[in-house]
């Protein structure tokens, strides 16, 4: 006779069903774990017979054979544990077999027999509350499974023999409060950043509309310190998209005891990070940190140090917002809706083109470095600015008036437009990208001269419209008018050398602004 019970296979963000079978045969002694399971999976045996001789139990002298259904799926982790642990139970007579129907279990068993957190509680929750099964985890894990609805049953014991007595009558487990939702702390102000009133539009009009931003300039101009502050400009994440978030969160195991928050997340990788750890993968595959900036921001500092084959392989969610991770046995998608803040130096030395300052390997030394980031990528960013080194006059000036508070006030504002609109518009596409931002006359020969003058893509051409429609937005304008063409365009080219000037024939509007410093 087999017991079964209900599990989760983790793919991207997303939690699939998995039986979990459990036979007692005659025969030679034996513990079988098949159905693709990988290491962890195998290794349960062991962790199951420490568990049970713990809660003074013995597995029997039989043939045990444990089958986790579909077998072609691969299975990963050893939140397997606890299902196998309790069809063993039920197998020999310590659980009632109703125990295991209606019921959907992940929990990894320590020697102890305590019952250990898991990632995934929280994709896991979700997909029982779908099936309409009560759901058994291990009681760290509680909290945040109890995030997935008020109406699903939660058992989140703290070990096995506690889980055996509740079900025997003798303990009762109460089910847990979902986590503490956090709001955020204090967040960087723009305040702090002196001078550069270039950059700082240029970050208020990225996080309106949602778009990509480049910024160029030596070392201590304070570009990783303007990246920092785009968090707080952001609006906080609403309730689809922290859940979204939290499920990838959960699946990374990166939420400590169910608390959420709902600040838009900042990730800012190592330039040393590898291909796996930017968009996933791995022996497990994991979400890498375009994932893990879902919805909020990823961070490139020293942008051509990192290598070209992982810059390149953000191109595919710049576009689509996921990203696919294929393997030859499995295909995992997780979702990557990021927003792009790079930064990066002139060239190698970093003092390219600055007063006062020398290259030391002249213009060769900005081509061989602005080079190691493809044209395509560079692209996919909307908003492309140098930034200056800051003066001894600008660090003497008294801080501004206006800090992170207030533009966040008139981002807010943008965004409830765009809102209206049925999208961010850094992701109109289609008939609505043709009608939100359709400029006017004056603004379409403007826009018309500055691509042939400087060559733009087709790709290039719709993100100066969609940077016009935003500063548009901005400026509380109901159309695209051909100043908010001009400032987009102002900020759509960099300098790639000291003597770079605009080109013939462009239009004075769309040549690189004047920097403020």
């Amino acid at each position: 006779m087999s017991y079964r019970t209900h599990s989760a296979a983790f793919e991207g963000a997303l939690a699939r069903p998995v039986d979990v079978q459990v036979q007692i045969a005659g025969g030679q002694p034996n513990f079988m774990v098949v159905g693709l399971g990988d290491k962890a999976v195998a290794e349960s045996r062991e962790r199951i017979r420490a568990a049970f001789a713990a809660i003074g139990l013995a597995l029997p002298s039989k043939r045990l054979i444990v089958n986790l259904a579909p077998a072609d799926r691969p299975k990963e982790g050893a939140h397997y544990d606890l299902p196998i642990a309790m069809g063993l139970l039920a197998a020999v007579g310590v659980l009632p077999r109703d125990a295991l129907e209606g019921h959907l279990v992940m929990g990894e068993l320590g020697l102890d027999g305590s019952i250990a957190p898991c990632p995934g509680a929280l994709p896991a929750a979700m997909l029982a509350s779908e099936m309409e099964l009560a759901f058994i985890c291990p009681e760290a894990s509680g909290p945040e499974a109890a995030w997935a609805g008020g109406d699903l049953a939660i058992l989140a014991p703290g070990s096995l023999i506690a889980l055996v007595n509740h079900f025997k009558g003798a303990q009762v487990i109460a089910r847990p409060a979902p986590g503490d939702l956090i709001e955020g702390g204090p967040a960087p102000d723009l305040c702090d950043v002196r001078g550069q009133e270039t950059a700082k539009r240029s970050l208020e009009i990225a996080a309106a509309g949602g778009h990509n931003l480049l910024m160029v300039g030596p070392p201590g101009a304070g570009k990783s310190m303007l990246a920092a502050r785009a968090p707080g400009l952001l609006p906080p994440l609403d309730a689809r998209e922290l859940l979204e978030l939290s499920m990838i969160q959960s699946v990374a195991g990166l939420v400590e005891r169910g608390r959420l928050s709902r600040t838009r997340p900042f990730r800012a990788p190592h330039h040393s990070a590898s291909m796996a750890a930017m968009v996933g993968g791995g022996s497990r595959i994991r979400p890498g940190e375009a994932s893990l900036a879902h919805h909020g921001v990823l961070f490139l500092d020293e942008l051509p140090e990192f290598h070209p084959q992982v810059l390149d392989s953000l191109r595919q969610p710049l576009e689509t917002g996921e990203i696919a991770v294929a393997r030859a046995n499995q295909r995992v998608t997780f979702p990557a809706r990021f927003q792009l803040i790079a930064a990066m130096n002139p060239c190698r030395c970093g003092w390219a083109g600055q007063n006062g300052q020398a290259c030391g390997r002249g213009p060769r030394c900005v081509e061989s470095y602005q080079a190691r980031v493809s044209g395509p990528m560079m692209d996919r960013i909307d908003l492309q600015i140098d930034v200056p080194p800051v003066t001894p006059a600008d660090l003497a000036l008294p801080p501004a008036q206006e800090g992170t508070a207030e533009a966040a006030a008139r981002v807010a504002r943008a965004r409830d437009a765009q809102t209206e609109r049925g999208e961010l518009n850094a992701r109109l596409s289609g008939e609505l990208l043709d009608r939100a931002t359709a400029p006017d006359a004056a603004g379409r020969d403007l826009l018309a001269r500055a691509s042939e003058a400087m060559g733009l893509t087709a790709r290039a051409y719709h993100r100066v419209l969609r940077v016009a429609r935003t500063i548009a937005d901005l400026d509380g304008a109901g159309g695209v008018r051909r100043i908010h063409v001009a400032e987009a365009l102002s900020a759509r080219r960099v300098r790639s050398a000291p003597q770079a000037v605009s080109r013939p024939g462009m239009p004075a509007a769309a040549a690189p602004a004047g920097r403020a410093g």
